[in-house]
């Protein structure tokens, strides 16, 4: 049970009437800015992601160095202790 072909022409219409033909024009222009700029933002944040994977995938074989700090050896000291 969705919007029908009728209701969805009369819902048109009413739109229409209360918002008149450059303010409706003005919106679809508007709605249609936001989803383009809302699609290239999402591709961007995609190929920022797979750059970001790349550099990783590349710095997996390097080895980490960690300084170990002085926390950390007291502590493993106390251990063995």
């Amino acid at each position: 049970m969705g919007i029908g072909m009728r209701e969805l022409i009369i819902i048109l219409l009413v739109v229409l009437v209360i918002f008149g033909t450059k303010k409706l024009r003005s919106i679809g222009s508007d709605l249609g800015g936001a989803v383009s700029g809302f699609k290239k933002a999402m591709k961007d944040g995609e190929n920022e992601g797979e750059q970001a994977a790349k550099q990783l995938k590349q710095s997996v074989g390097a080895d980490a160095e960690f300084p170990e700090s002085k926390t950390t050896s007291n502590q493993s000291s106390d251990r063995s202790a």
